[in-house]
């Protein structure tokens, strides 16, 4: 499974693993299992073309998709809300400038102190599905053993402004993640089976 660095850097982590695009049709049909059921059929579906970022499908509702990476082994896909989506461009920008996933933080920190990068609206979800590559059918879209997480945005929030601990107290249980930065979020990790 595709090492999960943040839900935040999704994007900026980098391998060398290489597989054909799946078709414009599977990566929508993959990207939108991460959102909820309710809202699939009218999310916004960003995916990949000659290695770059481009948009797939325009929604019309709250939602906003992405694609698997090609280039990484495996499945994620993401699916996020709209507010995010000033901050998620950035990131991927900045990835497409060659950017490490330490550079992009500290940028996208930086711009956020200064008000030039609008930040996700508080308490905005983000859900992250991922899947081994034995498990994916890249030919008709079909994923078994999926697993998939949550994150909850707090820009700026600590452990001290929310009760959250620094890790899960038990399986499942929510935490805080990157406290007291513009990268703050409740992450909710269930039990696997």
């Amino acid at each position: 499974m595709k090492a999960f660095l943040s839900l935040f850097m999704i994007l900026a982590a980098f391998s060398a693993f290489s597989q054909s695009q799946p078709s414009k049709d599977i990566q929508i049909k993959m990207a939108v299992l991460a959102a909820p059921e309710d809202q699939r059929a009218n999310a916004t579906v960003y995916g990949y073309a000659d290695g770059k970022i481009v948009l797939l499908r325009q929604g019309n509702n709250e939602t906003v998709c992405l694609a698997d990476d090609p280039s990484r082994e495996g499945l994620s896909v993401a699916c996020y809300h709209k507010s995010a989506q000033a901050f998620m461009a950035r990131g991927w920008k900045l990835r497409e400038e060659g950017k490490s996933a330490q550079e992009i933080f500290d940028i996208r920190e930086a711009e956020a102190k200064a008000k030039k990068l609008k930040l996700p609206d508080q308490g905005s979800v983000l859900h992250a599905l991922t899947a081994d590559e034995s498990d994916i059918n890249w030919t008709n879209g079909e994923v078994k053993n999926s697993y998939i997480r949550s994150v909850v945005y707090i820009p700026w929030a600590t452990t001290e402004s929310t009760g959250l601990p620094l890790k899960p107290a038990s399986p499942g249980l929510p935490w805080i993640m990157d406290p007291g930065t513009h990268r703050a979020h409740i992450m909710i990790n269930p039990k696997r089976d």
